[in-house]
């Protein structure tokens, strides 16, 4: 696996900065499927606290926040966040948080890690996945979305989505691929279970 360091803060600043939509995520035709599908993996329709981590300008946020009580969103960008909050969702909190050191502390039932594992180098993202395993309350589930093609990250979607599984395999091991073409999509949880509830 590539041995390169984590990408800082720093970079999706700067993107931000010279474009609020660097990725295209309010009007790609590919993103809306992906976020349609990501929403699709949940295994219930409502959670009491979700985790979104590398939420960008909030447009996979805002899809999100229905399925919570409450919802806390993070980004390591100011700018992204800032735009993020226009939206004014109520039960969301939006924080500027770089991680895997300003990781939050409350318990969740669902983390969702949509297109940011790659930016992690191996040893950041493993302490995120641990990370990510002490604040699931017991029965909660992890979902994971990454685009498979090239990239000039420290990580390809395919070797993030294989160590984050590894890493947490002993207390989630068992692990739905939903979707493997393009992107991956993945849940992550204790026991057998299916979108729209347990099997």
């Amino acid at each position: 696996m590539t041995q390169k360091n984590s990408l800082p803060a720093s970079y999706f600043e700067a993107k931000y900065k010279t474009n609020i939509d660097p990725w295209r995520f309010n009007t790609s035709d590919y993103e809306r499927q992906k976020y349609r599908a990501t929403i699709g993996a949940f295994t219930r329709p409502h959670y009491r606290r979700g985790l979104e981590l590398g939420c960008s300008i909030g447009v996979l946020t805002s899809l999100l926040a229905p399925h919570c009580n409450h919802l806390v969103a993070l980004d390591g960008s100011p700018t992204a966040i800032a735009e993020a909050k226009r939206q004014q969702l109520s039960n969301v909190t939006f924080e500027v948080a770089c991680l895997p050191e300003e990781f939050p502390q409350s318990p969740f039932d669902l983390i969702l890690l949509s297109e940011v594992l790659y930016y992690f180098s191996v040893s950041d993202l493993e302490r995120v996945a641990r990370l990510c395993l002490d604040a699931l309350e017991p029965g909660g589930e992890i979902v994971l979305c990454h685009w498979l093609g090239e990239t000039d990250y420290p990580l390809k979607g395919i070797q993030a989505s294989e160590l984050f599984a590894a890493t947490v395999s002993s207390k989630l091991p068992v692990r739905t691929i939903l979707h493997d073409d393009v992107y991956r999509l993945e849940r992550l949880c204790e026991r057998t279970c299916r979108a729209g509830g347990a099997e």
